[in-house]
């Protein structure tokens, strides 16, 4: 499997298959999100387009980067959304990295978003669809966050390797300035198990895949069943 690791600003033209990393805290909060009985996901283009779409669907719950903002139900928190009942509802995200390089790929034949919690599902949609190409989108940092690469090359590993071992890369992430800025409280709208949260290797047995739906970038959970068992010799 060939494979590229791109910076958002490096992508200039799209891929057959994505896979758009944001650990820290996007795509993390996202799988939490189906963990809490979201339906779907919208990826938002703006803070506008996301309070838009609230205004325009009461009932949705729309969450961002940052300290909690009027209009907006929650922060980009896996420790704060993991106690949300999102049971069937529409979640609207927006955030500074993950959605930007979702959207920056939209015209992609397969976009997946992922981070540690959905890494074994998303190597397996990789290995199920056996392809030529793999463009892993590394959103932070302009691609230089290395959380975000960590998971990258152990998602690209074990689509190839299902035995590789995750301690490595995840101590990676750990030491990762996004994992100091989160721990410190540099950033805002931030819950102490936040980290912790990120690194969780296979919390999720689902992959996430984002498919265009009404000219919106939809993000929705894909379960790849586990391969059929060779009978016994």
């Amino acid at each position: 499997m060939d494979t590229r690791f791109l910076g958002i600003p490096e992508l200039v033209e799209a891929p057959s298959v994505a896979v758009v990393v944001d650990v820290m805290r996007a795509f993390t909060v996202a799988a939490w999100a189906f963990g809490q009985g979201a339906e779907k996901i919208v990826l938002a283009e703006s803070l506008d387009e996301a309070l838009a779409l609230k205004a325009r669907h009461p009932d949705w719950t729309a969450l961002k980067d940052g300290p909690p903002a009027p209009g907006f139900d929650m922060v980009n928190s896996p420790g704060l959304l993991r106690s949300a009942d999102l049971g069937g509802r529409t979640v609207v995200q927006k955030t500074t990295a993950g959605t930007v390089g979702a959207l920056a790929v939209k015209e992609a034949s397969l976009v997946l978003c992922a981070g540690f919690v959905v890494a074994e599902a998303t190597a397996r949609v990789l290995r199920t669809r056996e392809s030529d190409g793999v463009t892993f989108v590394v959103t932070g940092e302009d691609g230089q966050a290395d959380e975000d690469l960590a998971c990258a090359q152990y998602i690209a590993r074990r689509a190839t390797e299902a035995a590789t071992d995750a301690a490595g890369f995840v101590r990676r992430a750990a030491e990762s300035r996004a994992a100091a800025e989160l721990a410190q409280g540099v950033r805002q709208g931030v819950h102490s198990d936040d980290v912790a949260l990120c690194l969780e290797v296979d919390r999720f047995p689902f992959a996430m895949v984002a498919t265009l739906e009404d000219s919106l970038m939809v993000l929705r959970p894909h379960v790849v069943p586990d391969p059929p068992a060779h009978p016994a010799g």
